[in-house]
């Protein structure tokens, strides 16, 4: 009998424990529903009884025999790696990357390709996350923070838990938005109906962003976003939920007229304390070429450049 020990962090926590360990080891839902029921599923060493468990932040451990623990494999795929030293990695993700192994993207991902570059990666989220401490949708590119072992991992974990580290996005989204600046703060949950959709729900957990413009054209306006809370698809649903939504966002959005791929919404900027000796420090990286193209485009029709 082996052990698959996850973590699931303030991200994940409202969600349902059996939907977690499928989106987090190679299990079917048939088979994790069977473990439960055999009491060999626990939160923080408490015997899990029912799949609809809901998760905080803690422990989750597995008990599967030894041929359902797989390892994520190392991948020689290319990785643009904007910072790296004993301790951390800062990584700009492509979009169309996923950030970790998971049903359905069991390869090809950013752990994949960290595996091979990096090598030496945290085990605190287990052998499907390692290294991950805070991560990008599969369509959204840009800034990621990479531990390379367990006191880096505790380290920036506890910096976004306490919202010391500051994560910045651009987006291009729909319409012009009137305000200068504001604040989007109303809480988000997983949807009713569609489990894979995340919505405004006033039962939901809190979630806040921050956004300014910084440049309007005539059907859409390019913001600034800054996160002070990490809900699942946050600054998607805020967008959408103040009738902006991001321009290329399939679920929450409209139909793009530009044939995008995914959302045109980029994690250009982060700002955190190194963990040895928690110096400041601040990483960007630049739009995606299709991503400055459009913006171009609009700068140019608007008669802005």
């Amino acid at each position: 009998m082996k052990e698959i020990l996850l973590r699931p962090s303030s991200q994940d926590a409202g969600g349902r424990i059996d939907i977690y360990i499928a989106q987090n080891t190679d299990l079917s839902r048939s088979r994790i529903k069977n473990l439960i029921e055999s009491g060999k599923v626990f939160f923080n060493d408490k015997e899990v009884t029912k799949g609809g468990f809901i998760l905080k932040e803690g422990q989750v451990k597995v008990l599967v025999g030894e041929q359902a623990v797989l390892l994520a494999q190392a991948e020689d795929i290319p990785l643009d790696i904007v910072y790296e030293d004993d301790l951390i990695a800062v990584i700009n993700k492509p979009q169309g990357m996923v950030t970790h192994p998971a049903a359905g993207s069991p390869s090809k991902t950013l752990v994949n390709a960290a595996l091979y570059h990096i090598r030496d990666l945290s085990q605190i989220n287990g052998v499907y996350r390692p290294g991950i401490v805070h991560r990008l949708d599969k369509d959204t590119s840009g800034l990621l923070a990479i531990a390379k072992n367990d006191l880096a991992h505790l380290s920036l974990s506890k910096q976004i838990a306490d919202r010391t580290a500051e994560r910045y996005y651009i987006a291009l989204v729909e319409g012009r938005v009137k305000e200068d600046q504001g604040v989007i703060d109303k809480p988000i949950a997983r949807h009713k109906v569609d489990r894979k959709k995340m919505c405004v729900d006033e039962k939901g957990r809190k979630a806040l962003t921050y956004y300014k413009v910084l440049e309007r054209y005539p059907e859409y306006t390019l913001c600034e976003f800054k996160l002070h809370t990490g809900r699942t698809h946050q600054i998607r649903v805020h967008a959408k939920y103040i009738n902006h939504a991001v321009v290329g966002d399939a679920v929450y959005g409209k139909k793009d007229k530009f044939g995008l791929d995914g959302q045109l919404l980029h994690a250009y900027k982060l700002v955190i304390s190194h963990p040895a000796d928690m110096r400041r420090m601040t990483f960007e990286a630049p739009l995606p070429p299709y991503f400055q193209e459009i913006v171009d485009k609009l700068r140019k029709k608007a008669g802005l450049s």
